[in-house]
């Protein structure tokens, strides 16, 4: 090989493999992302779902806490059936009832609440959905910026190894190599066709998710910078913890059930005291042939006896109060669920953090001077081709490694923000 083309190698391989310096360094989250999680929560269907199924519940609290309709009933009162004559007898009437059911008071304000709950409780469904949808989006962005980010270092890494396939041929046909270099360079190229094939379908597949996720058709063109940021975190677990305990809808919605459960304790309770039905009548007669005879008016209350409350009111109390008593251990099963997740997250984002940090300050510069020495070696015959390869797929592997750590990183994170309901990388 002349010495021009060593000189033309040993530039490309710098130009093509150096680590980018700026590359983690900006902290800021890439406002495409804020983009497309702007865009999924304006246009997710699923979340138009959510949002008309808490009107739908908005409507139920007025009807609940208002009175039954009032019965307006017509009576026709001790008509003789000899004659049917409405001035036969004095007690014959033709009358006219109202009447209106009244709860024992507390009952419809407490019914007027429990549903008040409901509401509550669709709303934190609804925030514990967005949560889940920015969640995916952010894994899905960070998915396809891996992707984008290996294709360009595959091809990179093509363009490479169609160099090192030219200079084999060369020195084999001149018989300063040998044919095994040659074939060896061919396989591993095909290799790097066949993962750009693979990456392709890849690509393809994420970007029809996240298109899914902002009610996009799949096959939309979508435009994503490979280059990748390390999302800046800085918490300890207590703090993540208690974040958790008060932004997590998921958290929120177990409470508000066990308020909702408890109101419709309160409202068990009441059921051992009467409902009343009020109720007016006016009663007319006709007048006979000697005598004028007066109408007549009426009232009357009911009330309805809880006579058997041992297998009925009773038992709805219990009913209640073992409603409260599932949602609090409930609670406290998700809420441990939610820590010890939490923990894992942050267990799995320490070791990433130092192994993104080993590869980018380590181990890649030390894959690239192996690299050059093993260019500097080959050029003067020290060492083979095999060797030379062998270094520059050592280097290639650990660049796809480290925006592999570098997108698992970001997507652990966006799944810590998921566990404690809040933003953590503003």
């Amino acid at each position: 090989m002349n010495p021009s083309k060593h000189c033309f190698l040993a530039l490309f391989i710098l130009l093509t493999f150096a680590t980018p310096s700026g590359a983690g360094e900006n902290p800021v989250l890439p406002e495409t992302l804020r983009q497309f999680i702007a865009t999924a929560l304006q246009n997710n269907p699923a979340l138009a779902e959510a949002e008309n199924h808490i009107k739908v519940l908005k409507q139920v609290p007025p009807q609940a806490g208002s009175l039954d309709d009032p019965i307006l009933r017509f009576e026709l009162m001790n008509m003789p059936v000899d004659t049917f004559d409405f001035g036969q007898e004095p007690m014959t009437q033709k009358k006219i009832t109202v009447s209106q059911n009244f709860p024992f008071p507390g009952k419809l304000g407490l019914r007027s609440d429990i549903t008040f709950k409901d509401v509550s409780v669709a709303e934190n469904d609804l925030d514990e959905l967005k949560l889940q949808i920015a969640r995916e989006v952010k894994q899905a962005y960070f998915e396809l910026a891996f992707i984008l980010a290996s294709t360009e270092i595959t091809e990179k890494n093509k363009s490479l190894l169609e160099q090192f396939v030219t200079i084999a041929a060369s020195k084999y046909t001149v018989g300063k190599g040998i044919q095994q270099d040659v074939l060896k360079a061919q396989v591993e190229l095909s290799k790097l066709l066949d993962e750009l094939i693979r990456l392709e379908k890849l690509k393809q597949s994420e970007q029809a998710r996240l298109n899914s996720l902002m009610d996009r058709l799949p096959q939309s063109p979508l435009s994503i910078s490979p280059q990748m940021s390390k999302l800046p975190f800085h918490r300890d677990i207590e703090t993540l913890q208690t974040m958790a305990e008060t932004h997590r809808p998921i958290l929120n919605k177990l409470k508000v059930l066990i308020d909702k459960y408890g109101l419709s304790r309160q409202l068990a309770e009441r059921e051992y005291y009467p409902n009343f039905n009020v109720g007016f009548g006016y009663g007319q007669r006709e007048d006979g042939p000697l005598v004028d005879r007066p109408d007549f008016f009426s009232a009357f209350v009911g009330i309805n006896i809880p006579l058997w409350h041992d297998t009925k009111q009773s038992k709805k109390v219990a009913e209640e109060s073992y409603k409260v008593e599932v949602v609090r251990e409930t609670y406290r099963k998700v809420k441990n669920d939610v820590y010890l997740r939490i923990k894992q997250i942050l267990d799995q984002e320490a070791e990433v953090a130092q192994l993104i940090t080993l590869i980018k300050t380590g181990i890649i510069p030390q894959a690239e001077q192996s690299l050059e020495v093993a260019l500097a070696d080959y050029q003067v015959g020290r060492v083979d081709f095999l060797t030379l390869l062998d270094n520059q797929i050592t280097l290639f592997k650990w660049e796809i490694k480290y925006h592999r750590e570098l997108s698992d990183y970001n997507k652990a994170i966006a799944e810590l923000e998921n566990m404690v309901g809040t933003e953590l990388t503003q």
